[in-house]
């Protein structure tokens, strides 16, 4: 069932609380895409995204009654992930930190020429192409996380200042501000240093062989090739900040694993169900 109007939201939402298990389960399924493709570029890869993502969308159903409904649901869907995010320690990224820096000296110094072939008999332009949709998210790494949390609501889901703004606990301009310096920021590091959507050295069917020998591509785990690409109903027009939407349509979304969807099934028909939604979880 899909929900189409904010009142048939309301009218799950109340069910939801009041313990029915249909109703929660249409609303929990209807937002997992929004959470799953907002982790996922917050962390920079598909296992992590996946682990943040039950953790978040556990954190939604045992606090749906504290929803008000002051905001849209969207929204504070959005608060609820953003913050969890932000303060994520478990995360490969966070034990292993990147920088602009460290990116740039890399694809200046890697040595990527005169490799033997790693490819495993995979076709190459599929192998670059994966490393491609994984660079430029794991590019975003680069970023702290309050900046990646800006360009990512800004830039992939769109959602205008007063909402994101709302979302992150700052004021619309504050936010419209330091949008545009991050993505000026990526923008730049994209001119510099990539050839696929700048004018840099780094060409992405250059660097397969150097991307499977330091671990950073793995042939028969091609994650973002064999996801399925979905669009998201982002409702929300960002207002323009700068001249550089066309730098970013590197920014593209995908369904989350099977394993989230049956998580959130399992979770929901246990037994915990109950306890949970009458003591609640930890504060967000």
């Amino acid at each position: 069932m899909n929900i189409k109007t904010n009142e048939e939201l309301s009218i799950l939402i109340d069910k939801a609380t009041s313990g029915d298990e249909k109703s929660l389960e249409t609303i929990i399924l209807s937002v997992q895409d929004l959470v799953f493709n907002l982790s996922l570029r917050m962390l920079g890869v598909f296992p992590d995204a996946e682990d943040a993502s039950q953790e978040i969308l556990l954190k939604v159903i045992t606090h749906l009654s504290s929803f008000k409904k002051e905001s849209s649901f969207s929204t504070w869907v959005f608060s609820i992930a953003s913050n969890h995010l932000k303060n994520y320690k478990k995360s490969m990224f966070v034990q292993h930190p990147l920088s602009f820096e460290y990116y740039g000296y890399d694809i200046e110094n890697g040595a990527a020429e005169d490799l033997p072939d790693l490819t495993q008999d995979i076709e190459k332009s599929l192998l670059a192409e994966e490393l491609k949709l994984s660079c430029t998210n794991v590019m975003l790494q680069c970023l702290d996380a309050e900046s990646r949390c800006i360009f990512i609501l800004g830039t992939m889901f769109k959602v205008d200042s007063r909402i994101a703004g709302e979302i992150l606990g700052i004021t619309p301009e504050t936010y419209r501000q330091r949008l545009s310096r991050v993505r000026k920021k990526m923008a730049e590091f994209l001119e510099n240093y990539c050839g696929e959507y700048g004018q840099g050295k780094c060409k992405c069917k250059n660097r397969v062989n150097y991307a499977i020998q330091t671990h950073r591509l793995q042939p028969q785990n091609l994650a973002f090739t064999s996801s399925k690409e979905i669009v998201l109903d982002v409702k929300n027009a960002m207002e323009e900040v700068d001249d550089l939407a066309g730098k970013f349509d590197f920014c593209k979304t995908y369904a989350p694993p099977e394993t989230l969807h049956q998580f959130v099934k399992d979770f929901l028909q246990s037994t915990q169900i109950s306890t949970i939604q009458s003591a609640g979880l930890e504060e967000m």
